[in-house]
C-alpha cells in the first residue's frame, strides 16, 4: 500500500507540473477573469484518475479507451509473471506486487490491443484467462499486447527498468486493428 501511495504522490507531482507547464505561459499573459479560466483548466488536469479498474464490453466507447497510472516498483516482473519469457516477449523490469489495473472483459474480443505510452521506457505484464503475457518495445519503447482475448478478469502491471523508479503512463485500449501494429502479438 505504501508503494501505491508513493506512486500516487509522484503522479500528482507529474500531473500538477504538466498542468502548470501547459498553462503557465497563458496565465502570465492573461489578467482578470481569463486567469481564473486557466486555473480551472489546470485543476481539471490535476483531478484525472489513476490506477483505474475497468469493465469493458465489445462495443466500448471511446475507442481507444485510456487508463492512467505510474510504472515501477520493487518486485521483478518475472516474479509476478512466474516466468522470464512469454510468446509476446520478455518479463523484464520492476513492478509493485499488487496489479496497477484490473480489466474485466465481458465478452470474447477477436482483436483488442493494450499499448502503454510513457515518456520513459516501460514494460507490461498481463495475467488472465489462458495465461500470462509480457512485453517490452511493442511500438518503439512502448510495451503492448494485441490479439484475441477471452472474456474474464485480467490483472495488469506496468513496470520500469530500474527498481523503485516510477514513471507516468497511459494505456490505450482499442478494438481497431492497425495495419502494422508491431512485432508482438498474442
Amino acid at each position: 500500500m505504501l508503494q501505491q501511495g508513493t506512486k500516487f504522490l509522484g503522479m500528482l507531482k507529474w500531473v500538477s507540473a504538466m498542468g502548470v507547464t501547459l498553462h503557465l505561459a497563458n496565465a502570465i499573459a492573461l489578467t482578470g477573469g481569463l486567469a481564473i479560466a486557466v486555473l480551472a483548466q489546470a485543476q481539471v488536469a490535476q483531478s484525472q484518475t489513476i490506477f483505474e479498474n475497468v469493465t469493458v464490453g465489445p462495443k466500448f466507447s471511446p475507442d481507444p479507451m485510456t487508463i492512467r497510472g505510474i510504472s515501477g516498483g520493487s518486485v521483478p516482473a518475472s516474479t509476478v509473471a512466474t516466468r522470464k519469457d512469454t510468446p509476446t516477449g520478455p518479463c523484464v523490469g520492476f513492478v509493485d506486487e499488487p496489479p496497477d489495473h484490473t480489466i474485466v472483459l465481458t465478452a470474447f474480443f477477436n482483436y483488442l490491443s493494450l499499448v502503454v505510452e510513457s515518456p520513459q521506457d516501460t514494460t507490461i505484464v498481463i495475467s488472465g484467462p489462458g495465461g500470462t503475457w509480457c512485453n517490452d518495445d511493442y511500438q518503439g519503447k512502448n510495451p503492448g499486447i494485441a490479439g484475441q482475448w477471452q472474456a474474464g478478469t485480467y490483472r495488469v502491471w506496468v513496470g520500469s527498468y530500474d527498481q523503485n523508479n516510477y514513471h507516468p503512463y497511459i494505456i490505450r485500449m482499442s478494438k481497431v486493428q492497425l495495419l502494422n501494429p508491431g512485432p508482438s502479438r498474442r
